[in-house]
């Protein structure tokens, strides 16, 4: 019998996948195989676990953000009305202080008025006692004088008392 190349490959490849299985490859490709899914699934598991780690955290993330944003908010709300409550204080106390002032000048312009009406009635009267010494002066005699400078010690003695 005449053996051609074809044959010795048939034997060849049958032998080789006899060999295949005594050695037992496909059971050892199953098990990688099996190895390698549950490898792919545990990681989707933990994945998915990671995903919903991340969702919880970005919830409470947006959670903290909304409070802080409230909180914000209120605090200047808070900022503003005590910003308009000091520019009342601030206008109310500005106004009392100019109103203190004028009422200081009107009572200091008031004060120089009679100072001022007082000083020209002094210098008047001076005036008026230089004028009458002096026609008194001229026209009275020593007796009568002392007469009158005794009466008017008399009646400034009586006043003080």
């Amino acid at each position: 019998m005449h053996f051609d190349a074809t044959f010795f490959a048939f034997v060849a490849f049958l032998i080789f996948i006899i060999g295949i299985v005594y050695l037992k490859v496909p059971g050892m490709m199953a098990k990688s195989l099996d190895d390698r899914a549950s490898q792919i699934r545990d990681e989707l598991a933990e994945a998915k676990r990671l995903r919903e780690e991340a969702q919880h955290l970005l919830a409470e993330y947006q959670r903290k953000r909304k409070e802080a944003e409230a909180e914000a908010a209120s605090i200047v709300a808070v900022a503003e009305r005590e910003a308009k409550m000091l520019a009342e204080e601030a206008k109310r106390k500005t106004e009392e202080y100019v109103a203190r002032r004028n009422a200081l000048s009107e009572q200091k312009i008031k004060q120089a008025e009679t100072d001022a009406v007082n000083a020209v009635r002094s210098a008047a009267v001076d005036l008026a006692i230089a004028a009458a010494e002096k026609v008194l002066a001229d026209k009275v005699d020593g007796s009568v004088k002392d007469k009158l400078f005794n009466a008017s010690v008399e009646q400034v003695r009586s006043r003080l008392n």
